[in-house]
């Protein structure tokens, strides 16, 4: 038990570690979004003001990762006899709400500007704002990522993706603002276009893999590498049944285990503890729930 316990503290520490990580990305963004809009609006280049409303989004995103990352921490009580794991997951669908919402204004906004026959070129002032930007956003990511790999936390991994996808698209922008300069204005639109419908396959992305989790949907193939380490334990002689899902960044595996049918209760229940042990250890999985019969 004690074993156990010490195992679920190190997850909720982990949690709170991973705040961080939201912390940073909420600062960052704040600060780059509006940079990018004042600039945006000054320089007059469509591209830039779509990143920033981008970082916009991605404020709310990092905010909601926050909140479902510190409600995850809240222990099992009456009503959720199996904890609060799965917090971070509906606080990441609400995020894709918001950004398919904003996507879709940057995406009207950019084709209003081609129908009206707007080429005005921005001033080149913006095409730096964004390499500025792409840098900052790289630096961000780098830190999410060494984060989410100590913490092993996927909530801050998928951030620091969309913090790397962040920087790609600020050089995308800067890219079409450059071109711009070169008598072909048209392209700073059609960027923030290409803006646009990256922030909506984002949040497109985030909606069907949080979608997948909550209706305890589980990788077929890590089910198939369980079953492949479960049959190599001495004693057991067949895997009747095995079925995974996941709260939150918790994975928990439920088993029907055979083995022989002469052994002691004893004999089986310690078969039982060795899968049990193994799975937890090899794929460091939350908790494994195991029923034997004999073969």
């Amino acid at each position: 038990m004690e074993g156990e316990d010490w195992v679920e503290q190190k997850r909720y520490e982990d949690l709170k570690k991973s705040e961080k990580g939201a912390i940073i990305s909420i600062i960052a963004y704040l600060f780059l979004s509006g940079l990018k809009l004042t600039i945006g609006y000054m320089a007059n280049s469509e591209a830039l003001r779509a990143d920033g409303l981008n970082n916009a989004t991605d404020v709310v995103a990092s905010i909601a990762v926050f909140i479902g990352l510190r409600f995850s921490q809240k222990p099992a009580d009456d009503d959720h006899p199996y904890g609060h794991w799965k917090a971070e997951t509906v606080s990441s669908q609400v995020a894709a709400f918001i950004m398919m919402s904003v996507g879709i204004q940057v995406l009207y906004t950019g084709f209003t500007s081609i129908i009206d026959g707007k080429e005005i070129a921005p001033d080149l002032l913006s095409a730096w704002v964004g390499l500025f930007c792409a840098v900052m956003m790289y630096i961000v990511y780098r830190y999410n990522k060494k984060l989410a790999e100590k913490t092993k936390s996927q909530a801050v991994m998928a951030a620091a993706k969309d913090n790397l996808s962040d920087a790609y698209v600020s050089i995308g922008a800067v890219i079409g603002i450059i071109g711009s300069q070169f008598h072909i204005a048209w392209l700073d639109i059609v960027t923030a276009i290409a803006v646009g419908i990256l922030i909506c396959k984002t949040a497109w992305d985030i909606f069907r893999e949080t979608t997948h989790h909550l209706m305890d949907g589980y990788d077929e193939n890590l089910i198939e590498e369980y079953k492949e380490t479960i049959l190599r334990v001495s004693g057991v002689t067949e895997v009747k049944e095995i079925k995974a899902r996941s709260y939150g960044n918790n994975a928990v595996v439920d088993i029907v285990l055979c083995v022989n049918g002469d052994l002691a209760i004893q004999d089986a229940h310690d078969i039982s503890t060795e899968v049990e042990n193994e799975l937890i250890q090899t794929y460091d999985i939350y908790d494994v729930h195991i029923h034997v019969e004999p073969s």
